[in-house]
């Protein structure tokens, strides 16, 4: 049993040292910080999990066509972002306030075998506040980031979960794969920001190794 314990604690720290290694030595440290920056967005994180935010409706794209506002029980009309996050269903659903977070739920995402799902608020600029970090964006990089959020939707679709919300201005959507210790919400995150040639920490399973290499900002 003490061995079996050993091995599990010697797991976890390995995985956790890992993931701080490779804070220092991000992809994309080539790309110039904030040069050329043409849309600003932001990455939202509440201390453990993270969403993209976007403007709601840009050049590139305009998320209201994509996520409309009939799925959402009272979307604030003068939103001006969304936010837009990738997870584990069952967390999801079943965990609205960290009040209702259990150990099993906690370690049932983490040993995988859940479908993933898209959480998407739409937001006002005074509900962006702590836990934003800017995110200058080129239009080429924001196209990308964009299209990498909507290959996250199953054929492109997205398929709303009726019934489910937090609040009055969010939604649940299907999503494409499944969250496991490997792949978790924050590792999405990370991805997204690598394809789109933004400097971040090669592997990002905790939120801060996907903020690390940001700035935090007020909008």
């Amino acid at each position: 049993m003490a061995f079996t314990l050993l091995g599990f604690v010697a797991l976890v720290g390995l995985y956790v040292a890992t993931a701080c290694a490779l804070v220092l030595w991000p992809a994309n440290t080539e790309s110039p910080k904030n040069a050329g920056a043409e849309v600003q967005a932001w990455v939202l994180s509440n201390g453990v999990h993270t969403d993209y935010v976007f403007p709601v409706r840009s050049a590139a794209v305009d998320w209201l066509q994509h996520f409309p506002l009939k799925d959402f029980k009272a979307p604030p009309p003068d939103a001006e972002f969304i936010a837009i996050g990738w997870g584990d269903r069952e967390f999801y659903l079943d965990t609205p306030t960290w009040a209702d977070l259990t150990a099993s739920r906690a370690f049932g995402a983490l040993a995988g075998g859940n479908r993933a799902l898209l959480h998407v608020s739409y937001l006002r600029r005074n509900q962006l506040g702590q836990g934003a970090y800017s995110l200058p964006l080129t239009q080429a990089q924001y196209a990308q980031l964009a299209a990498y959020v909507r290959a996250a939707l199953p054929s492109g679709k997205a398929t709303p979960i009726a019934g489910a919300h937090y609040d009055a201005q969010d939604a649940f959507y299907e999503a494409e794969g499944g969250y496991n210790l490997f792949e978790t919400c924050n590792t999405w995150t990370g991805r997204g920001l690598r394809q789109a040639g933004v400097t971040v920490s090669r592997w990002t399973p905790f939120d801060f190794t996907v903020t690390w290499h940001m700035q935090p900002a007020r909008p």
